[in-house]
């Protein structure tokens, strides 16, 4: 098991890691659109799924992967009336179209719109 750290994403906010890879494959926690440069959050469910894309994708590539690796995604969104804008952006970065589970939650983390989770192949 092999632990993925990298400033190129933002760290944990709690009691977890950024990822681990284990047998190949790479588990991320989910990723909240916060800069890691700053922690900032941009505005909007664009610029939010956005962000949490590319930290996802900082993620995966610390771990040696990338995007077209995903296997499977679960997203979730603040408002399912944000899920066009959401996939929108979304299908521009996974674009081998992985399986992915997509639910409404009550609330995320520090008020944000989305946060993404992903399982990919190294």
């Amino acid at each position: 098991m092999k632990l993925i750290d990298t400033k190129n994403a933002p760290g944990a906010i709690g009691p977890y890691v950024q990822g681990y890879v284990v047998n190949g494959i790479v588990y991320t926690s989910g990723q909240i659109p916060a800069s890691p440069a700053d922690g900032s959050i941009p505005e909007g469910i664009a610029a939010q799924a956005r962000q949490s894309c590319e930290n996802v994708k900082a993620i995966l590539e610390a771990a040696g992967s990338d995007l077209a690796r995903v296997i499977k995604t679960t997203c979730f969104l603040a408002d399912m009336g944000d899920f066009a804008a959401f996939n929108e952006v979304y299908a521009g970065y996974f674009t081998g179209k992985p399986a992915r589970s997509c639910v409404a939650v009550k609330a995320l983390p520090k008020g944000v719109l989305c946060e993404i989770e992903a399982i990919a192949e190294v």
